[in-house]
């Protein structure tokens, strides 16, 4: 599903008038013919679609995202895809006033990248990353890395934020990242067994023995963190795509 196909965005508009003007062949805002709804409303969507065609000729997500309900940003994911910067956070404890990060790893046009607090991971680099991204994707992230990340190097990250636990949730997947992997068949090859504790531990090791083994384990968890949520939130946009526009087209 595509911004295109959506009506729900439009002032004084909601499911029920959205999921009719489908069903009567406004599937696409080029569909759209103000008779369909009442007069007031006509205008209305008339006036919604002008200014975000506007916003999507100007790449400008931001004012796209604003305008959608709460919970329905993925609607926005498939105008976005190759620009959409997935990420994850490593650290060393929950508190980000008294704990740092250690590793952030960015999924975006299908190459990661993984910065390491001592060698590349400063606020220049993540504002590089991240940045000019048109969304950017985590897992919990909303209340966790990017609050951690804006305390830590005192960025502002104001692109849309999708946070993948919650469009899971509308979908019955529930439980952490890895149990919503296990439940979508996405395997994690060679870190099975890492966790966040022990992706501490393994950082604690780097850092106290010099275990470079450590550390490329601890980087390889978490780039697997991001590669996956890429491939999750390609299969819950599909499902979201049926549940939602498919099945009411």
């Amino acid at each position: 599903m595509r911004i295109e196909n959506s009506f729900i965005a439009a002032d004084g508009v909601g499911e029920k008038t959205e999921r009719r003007l489908w069903r009567d062949g406004a599937t696409h805002w080029d569909e759209f013919d103000p008779g369909m709804v009442g007069e007031k409303t006509g205008e209305r969507i008339q006036s919604y679609i002008r200014d975000a065609r506007r916003a999507l000729d100007d790449d400008d997500t931001r004012a796209l995202a604003e305008t959608l309900p709460s919970g329905s940003l993925w609607r926005l994911y498939e105008n976005v895809r190759d620009d959409a910067a997935f990420f994850d956070i490593e650290t060393t404890g929950l508190d980000a006033a008294t704990n740092d990060v250690t590793t952030v790893s960015v999924h975006r046009g299908g190459d990661t990248t993984t910065l390491v607090q001592g060698r590349d991971l400063t606020a220049d680099a993540l504002e590089r990353e991240l940045g000019d991204a048109s969304m950017v994707v985590s897992f919990n992230g909303k209340r966790f890395d990017q609050p951690f990340l804006e305390t830590n190097f005192d960025l502002d990250l104001d692109a849309p934020h999708l946070d993948l636990m919650y469009v899971c949730k509308r979908l019955g997947l529930s439980g952490g990242l890895k149990e919503i992997e296990n439940d979508l068949g996405v395997g994690r090859e060679g870190v099975e067994d890492v966790d966040g504790r022990e992706a501490v531990r393994l950082w604690k090791r780097y850092q106290r023995q010099g275990d470079d083994a450590a550390l490329d384990r601890l980087v390889t968890y978490n780039r697997l963190d991001t590669e996956n949520l890429r491939v999750i939130l390609d299969d819950v946009s599909g499902r979201l795509h049926d549940d939602v526009f498919a099945r009411h087209v």
